[in-house]
């Protein structure tokens, strides 16, 4: 089997669709440790456009981006007509478009992640007022160039401390060819944190980790990241989760706890995973992963998840549920005090999932870049 990276199983989503099909049924496989794996299931919820990412918005409904520049909200019926459309403004090349969206934590701003037509990533906010975006009050927050089509990152999210957290991959190609991972002189590579609304066209917080460095760009919270695809905050303790998509061999998810005071070094381009890459010299300040796994199977692109803090799955809380774009297979894992203690398959096929989604009321969703839109419920 040829082993697909994330740019070349996107670009090919099409024709593989239908290769990949949507498992519906109750986990059957043993638990690799630890306790049993809990026993879900799939439920389809609507279909969407290439759905690639997802939020809890007002009144806990669910939020849908489309990768292609559509924002839609979750209903009872499906997905209705488009909050937003962005359509005209990105491009779905590489791997670029509508990449991520997020709410503040009063639902006062609304904050949109995308590539441009000319593939800057850029950071925009709408003001919500009675649920609802306000158009007239859109602003750029943050704009970041590219150098290729691939390794955007894009995903962002809020913190447990208020402010914005924005992922940005290496800026592309293979390799990290400009060295960015390492170098504090550049945001790509890096897990960012601002405070949107606390200047023009934002603030940067007193205490983010290289503010006092002049060789280092303040907004910097955490570096050496390749493609940080997805990543999220663990809503009953406020730990910090990233799944790093590898380069040809190891994906990796990495960890920091609720206390970090930021500026975690997790490797990338001299590590891949807990393994030197092209010969590099792992540094000193290296955050290993919590998790890795190889590419012998059928993985190629961690897919980051979140931890599982919903009531209908009793046997999952706690757990960090994720997967792998081209695997498609749903995964837990049991951490304590940043250690992996359990390793469960969940025994459902999510196709190819592109994001997770956490609702308001804690439950899950999964997002098929195919189209589907799915519930994880009990078996």
């Amino acid at each position: 089997m040829k082993v697909r990276t994330r740019s070349s199983a996107i670009a090919g989503a099409a024709c593989l669709i239908a290769a990949l099909a949507l498992t519906t049924a109750s986990a059957e496989e043993p638990a690799a440790r630890g306790t049993a794996a809990a026993q879900v299931s799939l439920k389809e919820v609507a279909t969407a456009k290439n759905p690639a990412a997802g939020t809890a918005g007002p009144g806990g409904d669910v939020w849908i981006a489309e990768r292609a520049g559509t924002v839609r909200v979750l209903g009872d019926q499906g997905l209705g007509e488009p909050v937003l459309d962005i359509s005209g403004e990105t491009t779905t090349d590489g791997e670029r478009g509508l990449l991520g969206i997020a709410f503040d934590k009063d639902f006062a701003h609304f904050y949109i992640s995308f590539t441009d037509r000319e593939g800057t990533s850029t950071v925009d906010e709408f003001a919500v007022k009675d649920g609802k975006l306000q158009p007239d009050t859109r602003r750029t927050v943050l704009t970041q160039t590219q150098p290729y089509a691939n390794h955007n990152g894009g995903d962002l999210r809020f913190g447990p401390d208020g402010y914005l957290y924005i992922a940005l991959g290496d800026g592309g190609s293979g390799g990290d060819p400009h060295g960015n991972g390492q170098n504090l002189d550049t945001l790509l590579g890096k897990l960012l944190r601002i405070d949107p609304t606390g200047g023009d066209p934002y603030a940067v917080p007193a205490d983010n980790p290289f503010v006092d460095d002049p060789k280092a760009k303040d907004e910097i919270w955490a570096y050496g990241l390749r493609n940080p695809w997805k990543f999220s905050f663990d809503s009953g303790t406020g730990d910090l989760l990233i799944g790093d998509v590898g380069q040809s061999a190891w994906e990796e998810i990495d960890w920091a706890p609720a206390d970090s005071k930021g500026g975690e070094n997790y490797g990338w381009s001299a590590m891949e995973g807990n393994h030197p890459f092209r010969g590099g010299t792992e540094p000193a300040n290296h955050v290993p992963p919590i998790h890795e796994y190889d590419r012998n199977g059928l993985g190629c692109s961690v897919t980051g998840g979140y931890v599982y803090r919903g009531e209908k799955i009793p046997d999952l809380k706690g757990q960090y549920v994720f997967s792998d774009y081209c695997d498609g297979t749903l995964r837990s894992l049991q951490i304590e005090n940043g250690q992996v203690t359990g390793e469960h398959d969940l025994g459902v096929n999510g196709g190819e999932v592109v994001s997770f989604v956490q609702g308001g009321n804690g439950e899950l969703y999964v997002l098929d870049l195919g189209g589907t839109v799915s519930r994880i419920d009990p078996a």
